[in-house]
């Protein structure tokens, strides 16, 4: 087991320089100039080479990508052009209140998705069935931007029931898990949560009515185990997968979040993303999205290990 996850460690170095060369790539594939936002419209040449050489942006691409990867080693993403504050600071503090929606949200999705997964999956052919796959496929459908403003108008304007944006009368800096900043949480965090729900729900109902049909699971009943038995060594046989399953949305929410904290302000990395892509703020883009990536990576390999703790026929093959 040990030998496994070591193992798994070492394959994922290499994943993530690949990850770090396709971020760095992609950001300067795009068109335009990244100091535009900061120079004004009549700056001499010898200002614009002062800045270009300030940022690094006088080298070669393969020089500023192996800079950019050691002073990323070290900690240091660089200093955003747009505010002239460290980039690490910026993504730091929009990395935690996204970890932070993420996390509700995901938690709100796997336990109504496994709840109507199983349920659909032990009721198969019901109407109950049926209803279940309903939503699950109303959730993976409907898009999440659109399904925040139905919200914020329904939730919000109409009712009054729920602020509509932001991250806390506070801000997110001073965030405590009280009913003045939760309420502005609920919104987002079940927006979010809907997508995750509906494919978590449709992954365990096919696991449920395949394990169903499996001969120990026959052999369990005709042994007089309580349903109640059966339904543990059912949920201990789903586990794995429902785990890579829910470690995998964890891992999109926060990389693709852009949409739901643009529609709700909330300060998160798709909010920074967001501000960083029209501001053409090459550093803050480019760390972004590289924590961001490093952030699934190293969720994936968790989740890796986890499975194999659960299952140990994964580490023999």
């Amino acid at each position: 087991m040990l030998a496994y996850i070591l193992r798994r460690i070492v394959y994922a170095i290499p994943i993530m320089l690949g990850v770090a060369l396709v971020c760095f790539a992609l950001v300067h594939l795009a068109p335009g100039d990244p100091l535009v936002s900061i120079l004004p419209p009549d700056a001499s040449a010898d200002l614009q080479a002062q800045l270009r050489e300030l940022y690094g942006f006088n080298r070669s691409l393969p020089e500023q990508f192996a800079s950019w990867v050691w002073r990323a080693l070290q900690g240091d993403l660089g200093t955003s052009i747009a505010t002239s504050r460290p980039v690490a600071g910026e993504v730091i503090k929009a990395v935690g209140n996204t970890l932070r929606l993420a996390v509700v949200a995901t938690a709100i999705g796997f336990v109504f998705g496994c709840l109507f997964g199983f349920v659909a999956g032990y009721f198969r052919g019901s109407w109950v069935d049926r209803a279940a796959s309903v939503i699950s496929v109303l959730g993976v459908s409907v898009p999440h931007y659109w399904l925040g403003m139905v919200m914020v108008i329904v939730f919000s304007s109409i009712l009054g029931w729920l602020p509509a944006t932001g991250a806390g009368p506070t801000g997110s800096g001073d965030w405590n898990w009280n009913w003045e900043q939760l309420q502005f949480l609920i919104l987002p965090a079940i927006t979010m949560s809907v997508i995750p729900m509906g494919i978590i729900a449709r992954t365990v109902r096919a696991l449920v009515a395949d394990i169903l049909e499996q001969e120990f699971v026959l052999g369990l009943r005709a042994k007089g185990l309580t349903h109640f038995g059966v339904f543990c060594h059912i949920v201990k046989n789903t586990a794995p997968t429902a785990l890579a399953v829910m470690g995998l949305q964890l891992g999109y929410l926060l990389g693709g979040s852009i949409l739901i904290e643009t529609v709700f302000s909330w300060p998160g990395t798709g909010f920074l993303l967001n501000s960083a892509i029209f501001q053409r703020d090459l550093p803050l883009l480019q760390g972004s999205i590289l924590v961001l990536a490093m952030f699934f990576v190293v969720l994936n390999l968790v989740v890796d290990i986890v499975q194999t703790l659960l299952d140990p026929r994964i580490a023999r093959g």
